[in-house]
């Protein structure tokens, strides 16, 4: 397979990058086709997207998704690989395992018709996430950030946006994905009583303060983890993780308006230079694509 782009996942691949993936995840956080072992250096990535170079008679040339790291020509099992749907641009098909992480979530969340749904955290996964709930008839959706950038792509998306100090609370459902204790802890007082909270940030390495003394008991919240690894239960007898990932890429093809959440491309030789800036603190990039010549 000769890569077109490969997607870099900023959450998972900061962790990786800094080394602050816990030596007791080191096996469970493999990518599909990592080469090298934690803590490094790994040969990492997960979002890549190319043509059929060599192969198959009936796969030359076609335009496929795979699980696989960051380079420009590899080879890969035909059960790995993914056509493209044909309305679904090269580009955007780096979204296709974020958009996996995405439904995965509203399925653990439970989200319905009409409820109060507020996403904490507009990262890439976060808006994903509030364009698909906002998909559902009659749901009030607000997509909550410290960045007021992310307001004009929420709304795109169909979502409200808010700061953290004008966010809504009393919600029906709330999903995490800011990968802070801040965050955290501003979606558990978003929630109204008996709401469930999803928790979709991997925190890596370190502690995680979460304020559990206060109204959480009285209020009888449901904390939930959601993890792309595992298709959410309810849905795990019928969908396999290609029926999923078939499901995410059909997503992306039906709407042109998920162009907005990839607002970097970076040639891949320009990687080692321009990813660590991409990796610090503060860095204002939304959505990173990998070009390749």
């Amino acid at each position: 397979m000769r890569a077109s782009f490969s997607g870099v996942s900023r959450g998972t691949e900061r962790l990786v990058f800094q080394g602050r993936v816990p030596e007791s995840e080191w096996e469970r956080m493999r990518a599909p086709r990592q080469e090298g072992a934690f803590p490094g250096p790994v040969k990492y990535g997960y979002c890549a997207v190319g043509m059929v170079a060599d192969g198959p008679e009936d796969l030359i040339g076609r335009a496929v998704f795979c699980l696989n790291p960051h380079e420009s020509l590899f080879l890969a099992p035909v059960g790995m690989l993914t056509l493209l749907p044909a309305a679904l641009p090269p580009k955007r098909a780096t979204l296709a395992a974020n958009m996996e992480t995405a439904l995965n979530a509203i399925w653990d969340s439970g989200a319905g018709p009409c409820d109060r749904i507020v996403v904490v955290g507009a990262g890439v996964v976060g808006l994903l996430v509030a364009a698909l709930a906002a998909r559902l008839p009659g749901a009030e959706v607000t997509a909550v950030d410290i960045d007021p950038r992310r307001r004009l792509v929420a709304e795109a998306l169909g979502a409200r946006f808010a700061t953290p100090n004008d966010a809504p609370g009393e919600a029906d459902v709330v999903l995490h994905a800011s990968a802070t204790a801040d965050g955290l802890n501003l979606a558990l007082s978003l929630a109204g009583d008996e709401a469930t909270v999803v928790e979709m940030s991997w925190h890596g390495a370190g502690e995680t303060p979460v304020a559990l003394g206060g109204a959480f008991h009285a209020r009888r919240l449901k904390l939930v983890s959601s993890q792309v690894g595992r298709v959410s239960p309810e849905r795990r007898p019928r969908w396999s993780h290609a029926r999923r990932l078939a499901a995410a890429l059909e997503l992306l093809a039906n709407d042109e308006r998920f162009d907005l959440l990839i607002d970097r491309e970076i040639a891949f030789e320009d990687a080692p230079r321009l990813l660590p800036y991409i990796f610090a603190p503060g860095a204002d990039a939304l959505g990173v694509a990998l070009a390749y010549a």
